[in-house]
């Protein structure tokens, strides 16, 4: 008699899932923590990951019980130039991970954004959420405001919007608008839906433009407006769960937990006051820029959209988290 596939499929989840969603370490990570046989679970140590663990089995790290999990979580920040996206860096550069304020827990970035560009970077606590805003299937678009070197014409964009094969790799149509020429320069704002490595830069050295500034401004609904460098700001959960379409059972959001009344804006170390418009700056490139484009209050955080779109904080003594009032 064959098993019902309710039988086959164990209950719970992957034991490293459980301690990423705990804060111990990234999945990875918690991978490794477990081969060096300092995890148990139910007073027995494992050295495989290949094990999936419930709510009632106990788990223990170095002795320690791990943390009950924390519902899944979402914040925007904004990312100056000269930070590297990752954790660690084998050239010892500075990473996002040692700007954001100290009372950040353990965040993942979604997706990266290179040493030289800024602008919106989304983190999250929770690999599912990750994973979910990361798929290609999602589809959801990243706009940039990009300011390259030349006198760009309409004609030279066609190559562009029908989609480049460049060394091999096939890049997806891209949506480009000339906004302004100034001096030397021209400003374009640039969508696009995959986010591949350098895509933005690799495209226009194929059409004969250099990239000097390049500032993501939204990604999906979710919109850099009047975020300074170094901000972070907290998305409500209530619409990050409407955004994503999850449900309110804790697989990943956590109904039960209590909501910030309102999105919560942190500033880091690199958090400084700077200007309205990135195409009027006056600043040299590579250096960290003010606020995007637009008056102040222009763009609210989160756009409605018609489909769903680790090391903690940095050096102490940065200010405590501020309430943004609507």
């Amino acid at each position: 008699m064959s098993k019902s596939p309710s039988s086959e499929t164990p209950k719970g989840d992957r034991i490293a899932k459980v301690l990423a969603r705990a804060g111990v370490a990234s999945r990875r990570d918690a991978e490794r923590l477990i081969q060096a046989g300092v995890v148990t679970v139910n007073g027995k140590t494992i050295t495989s990951p290949a094990l999936n663990v419930t709510d009632k089995d106990r788990i223990t790290v170095d002795g320690k019980p791990i943390k009950a999990p924390e519902p899944a979580r979402l914040w925007l920040y904004h990312k100056p130039t000269g930070l590297v996206t990752t954790d660690r860096d084998e050239k010892g550069r500075a990473t996002i991970y040692d700007e954001l304020p100290e009372d950040m827990p353990r965040v993942m970035s979604v997706g990266r954004l290179d040493l030289n560009s800024e602008g919106l970077l989304l983190l999250t606590n929770d690999g599912g959420v990750k994973r979910k805003l990361e798929l290609p299937s999602t589809g959801w678009v990243r706009k940039y405001r990009v300011r390259v070197n030349g006198r760009p014409t309409e004609d030279d964009f066609a190559p562009l919007r029908k989609g480049l094969v460049i060394d091999g790799e096939r890049f997806q149509p891209m949506t480009v608008s000339l906004d302004r020429q100034q001096g030397a320069n021209a400003w374009l704002t640039v969508a696009i839906r995959e986010g591949k490595n350098r895509e933005i830069r690799r495209a226009m050295e194929e059409i004969g433009l250099s990239v000097n500034r390049l500032l993501r401004v939204s990604y999906g609904p979710f919109q850099l407006g009047q975020l300074k460098p170094g901000e972070v700001e907290e998305i409500r959960r209530r619409v990050l769960r409407d955004q994503l379409g999850l449900d309110a059972e804790g697989k990943p959001l956590d109904e039960d937990a209590k909501a910030p009344a309102r999105p919560q804006r942190r500033r880091g170390p690199a958090g400084k006051p700077g200007v309205n418009d990135p195409s009027k700056s006056l600043r040299r490139p590579g250096k960290p820029t003010g606020r995007p484009g637009g008056k102040p209050g222009s763009k609210p955080a989160v756009k409605p959209a018609g489909k769903p779109g680790p090391r903690t904080g940095g050096p102490k003594g940065k200010p405590p988290a501020k309430k943004r009032r609507d």
